[in-house]
């Protein structure tokens, strides 16, 4: 989903018509895209979600469960991700989505892409945990999905601070929003972003693993 190096525009990108989300997204809705490989998921990425979703006052969320992530190790078995995280997310309101398999669109600029090309009227918004944009700007394309949609980042723990003096904060800082102004971040115009201080969950997917292999 994520990788550094330069924006190739890939085939998938340009089929919109071959996109099958497995949900219907009406013209004006909020939406809030949440990727990850979930590997496994746990509190902190259902909070992120929670607070995205009350905060910025979105119709849906989906989570987009990658296949893979090219700045971490190999996860485990897709299938068995995306059932554990709809097994997780109760909200109806909240979508789990295979959508990165199923089109072939390895890079989250790419998934951004299709999703554009086929709900031209939606107001997507971008959600990640502050750890991820720290790391942002190693991703393939970043500074075009921060043009393309605004982008919402939740405080996670020990990463504030490298967030918010990361080259992709430091290159947007003028497009950064008070939270304040955070339920109108969807139908503002891209670069725009903001960061949300929340009461930090401190589960780990790393962590989790961990205590799985020696258990």
């Amino acid at each position: 989903m994520w990788h550094a190096g330069p924006v190739r525009r890939s085939p998938e990108a340009g089929r919109p018509g071959a996109l099958r989300l497995g949900v219907s997204l009406a013209p004006g809705m909020r939406v809030g895209l949440y990727g990850g490989s979930f590997n496994p998921v746990h509190d902190g990425h259902l909070q992120v979600t929670r607070i995205a979703k009350a905060k910025l006052g979105l119709d849906r969320v989906i989570w987009l469960v990658t296949p893979g992530n090219p700045l971490k190790a190999p996860p485990g078995d897709l299938a068995a991700r995306v059932a554990a995280v709809r097994k997780a997310v109760t909200d109806p309101a909240m979508i789990v989505s295979d959508l990165e398999a199923r089109t072939g669109t390895r890079f989250s600029i790419d998934t951004l892409r299709v999703l554009q090309a086929r709900y031209p009227r939606v107001h997507f918004v971008w959600i990640m945990g502050a750890d991820n944009l720290a790391s942002f700007h190693r991703w393939r394309g970043w500074a075009e999905i921060m043009r393309r949609v605004p982008v919402a980042v939740i405080a996670r723990p020990a990463s504030m601070m490298k967030a918010l003096s990361s080259p992709a904060a430091r290159r947007f800082a003028l497009a950064r929003l008070p939270s304040a102004k955070a339920r109108r971040l969807a139908v503002r115009p891209p670069p725009a972003w903001v960061f949300l201080a929340t009461p930090l969950n401190y589960a780990s997917s790393t962590q989790l693993r961990s205590r799985a292999v020696v258990s």
